[in-house]
């Protein structure tokens, strides 16, 4: 079977840690818990292609995210960058971090989630700024950690995109 190592990345307290969870084990908790360091969970999907083992890794919040931590994404076979919807300031976050992983370690696949779609009334990120993304290439999906909107998609297409071309 095909393992892939793939990343959670973003600022501080937008739902990475959850969309994990709802992922993982199909649990939501309102209780706020700071991931320090890296945590690592695994699951096998099932794409088109096959089978495909994912090793999750959950980096903490980008705001405390140093330099040196980058050199540990290395190998990593794609990323999600996630936004929280409701903080206009994890979508530049997202886009800086992006840019930071392009030019430390070179191109890899990635997703946006801008995750708490269940809360679009108190969004902060405008549709605009989401189409000006995607006219750069950027593939996004909107995510409730809370509902599960979207989450099981947004793993499926990332793993998706990581099998071998034919």
């Amino acid at each position: 079977m095909i393992q892939k190592k793939i990343w959670l990345m973003g600022a501080y307290a937008v739902g990475k840690t959850s969309l994990v969870a709802r992922f993982v084990r199909s649990i939501f908790s309102e209780k706020y818990r700071t991931t320090l360091g890296v945590k690592i969970d695994k699951k096998v999907v099932v794409t088109p292609q096959g089978e495909m083992k994912l090793m999750i890794w959950d980096l903490s919040g980008e705001d405390d995210f140093i330099g040196a931590d980058l050199e540990y994404t290395r190998g990593a076979a794609g990323v999600f960058l996630v936004a929280d919807g409701t903080q206009r300031s994890s979508l530049d976050r997202a886009v800086a971090l992006q840019q930071r992983i392009a030019e430390r370690i070179g191109p890899v696949p990635f997703l946006l989630l801008v995750n708490k779609a269940d809360l679009t009334d108190a969004w902060e990120i405008q549709n605009t700024d989401l189409e000006v993304l995607s006219q750069r290439g950027w593939h996004i999906i909107r995510t409730s950690a809370k509902t599960g909107q979207g989450v099981e998609a947004a793993f499926l297409a990332l793993a998706t995109s990581l099998f071998p071309s034919s």
